[in-house]
């Protein structure tokens, strides 16, 4: 196993791909020294993301100044976005604009603590936290179960179809019973 890093993403991607064109042994990726939660995990995707989707690296490492179970959680989320076999939940947001009549952004993060609480990130789902009801279910049809707001309200589906509709207080709770439901092995 060979190792080249640098705190400088484009000199890690560079010296990696030097690498890979030189030698036949395993490469291990990362990006050194890169920062706090917010930039780390910024350099860390560009820099071995940017490899892992050229078929280079076989091993990474996301170095962060943090408690190291956020460089775990971080290089999950790397491997996981670029996986065609999930590894874990991808959950997908839409940004908030004129037609979001709820509070999306409280209702994601209130949404991402009650996953990681409850120990369901490793669910090999994808959760659509949508705004609105008129592009949500549409844009979000391959996700397994989401939610699309409405006026203090949201409709809950499944593979795109709508389900159910609940008040906004009721939503976090009822995406956590679906996923645990979901968890639960079949009979």
């Amino acid at each position: 196993m060979l190792s080249v890093k640098a705190s400088s993403v484009g000199e890690m991607i560079r010296a990696n791909e030097l690498l890979s064109e030189t030698t036949e042994f395993p490469l291990h990726l990362g990006v050194t020294e890169a920062g706090g939660i917010e930039s780390g995990t910024i350099k860390s995707a560009i820099g071995i993301g940017s490899l892992l989707t050229r078929g280079i690296g076989d091993t990474v490492r996301v170095s962060l100044t943090a408690d190291p179970l956020e460089e775990v959680r971080v290089a999950r989320q790397i491997l996981n976005i670029l996986s065609p076999s999930r590894v874990g939940m991808d959950i997908v947001s839409c940004p908030t604009c004129g037609r979001t009549k709820i509070d999306l952004i409280s209702l994601l993060a209130a949404f991402e603590a009650a996953v990681d609480r409850e120990g369901l990130r490793d669910l090999p789902v994808k959760v659509a936290i949508m705004g609105c009801a008129v592009n949500g279910p549409g844009e979000a049809r391959d996700a397994d179960i989401g939610i699309a707001g409405g006026q203090g309200d949201a409709l809950l589906f499944r593979h795109g179809e709508t389900v159910a509709k609940y008040p906004q207080d009721e939503i976090v709770g009822v995406l956590i019973d679906e996923l645990k439901r979901m968890k639960q092995p079949h009979d």
